[in-house]
């Protein structure tokens, strides 16, 4: 079983100023001359942490992480203004820009999947590989799944504390009401709806109870970000045409891909990753059974970084005792 590489301290850090109002966090870590990597973290409104690099060997990689707009250590902290899936393609293609790399491979969970993939189809031209974990293709089904029908039947006790912002009459519509609060100028509703909602996903993102990851989603400013980032997104379908990225695989179908899901992933169910590998023929579908879907989870982290250690060895053509 792999464990997550030893802690390290970026070599490198930036404030990337992109479209007003936002500047964006920015890091390196691992080798400057190493294959380039980039950590897409999830949500939209989650943030990267000192986690988010230990999955690729220092050694052999150069690992960019970002926080993007609105989020973690970029600023202003939970800002809607100028904040799509295009916004944050155009930051991807800004970054590698600014840091003189051409071609990189992306690695992106849950939302992070969804935004590599929306990247690649964009710039296909950029991308060496993709490594994808807790696939979120973004359909109107898949959104609803969790927030208004669906993973409501397996936790009906944390569905209630979901619930409990908002009044019965306007529960035919979830996304609206939270919505509402969320952008709203009360700020105790806010807060109170934002806890809500980031609380209910930190309970079910892994198949077995893990206070640690429930707390992470709770604390108050990364529980604001979160909610008023995904929020903001669901409500315009996550600015993309119903299907796209499903539609758009032809466009990267030469390219190699690892896909990581596990099997009880209440959060973003499996047939996301079925669908995706279906339309992907250059990719390999691992399926993890003792596994929701959390990065943190042992079977996914173990798959994950062994699919580091497999992309690096095609990618740099090294034997498997040096990967």
């Amino acid at each position: 079983m792999q464990s997550l590489y030893p802690e390290i301290k970026p070599y490198a850090r930036h404030d990337l100023a992109v479209e007003q109002p936002h500047v964006l966090y920015v890091d390196e870590s691992g080798s400057p001359e190493g294959l380039p990597v980039v950590f897409i973290h999830g949500g939209p409104g989650s943030g990267c942490d000192g986690q988010s690099r230990r999955f690729f060997d220092p050694n052999l990689f150069r690992i960019v992480t970002f926080d993007q707009r609105g989020c973690g250590r970029s600023t202003p902290h939970a800002s809607l203004e100028n904040n799509t899936t295009w916004d944050l393609v155009k930051d991807l293609e800004r970054i590698r820009e600014h840091l003189g790399i051409e071609k990189w491979v992306l690695f992106g969970g849950s939302w992070g999947s969804t935004l590599a993939l929306a990247y690649a189809q964009t710039h296909p031209e950029r991308v060496h590989a993709l490594i994808l974990r807790g696939i979120f293709l973004a359909r109107e089904q898949d959104v609803n799944w969790l927030y208004q029908s669906g993973a409501s039947r397996l936790f009906p006790d944390y569905w209630q504390d979901y619930l409990a912002p908002i009044p019965q009459e306007e529960r035919t519509d979830l996304i609206a009401a939270f919505h509402k609060r969320l952008v709203g100028s009360d700020q105790i509703a806010q807060m109170h709806a934002a806890k809500a909602w980031s609380t209910w996903e930190g309970r079910t993102a892994t198949l077995r109870p893990n206070s640690s990851v429930v707390e992470r989603f709770s604390e108050p400013q990364r529980a604001l970000s979160i909610a008023r980032i995904e929020c903001h997104y669901f409500t315009h379908q996550s600015f993309l045409e119903p299907d796209q990225l499903i539609r758009d695989m032809p466009k990267i179908a030469h390219l190699p891909g690892i896909i990581v899901h596990g099997r009880y992933d209440a959060i973003c169910p499996l047939d996301n990753a079925w669908a995706l590998h279906q339309a992907w023929p250059n990719s390999e579908l691992q399926v993890i059974r003792d596994a929701g879907h959390a990065a943190s989870e042992a079977g996914i982290t173990d798959a994950l970084v062994r699919a580091t250690k497999q992309v690096a060895r095609r990618l740099l053509d090294l034997p498997p005792e040096e990967a």
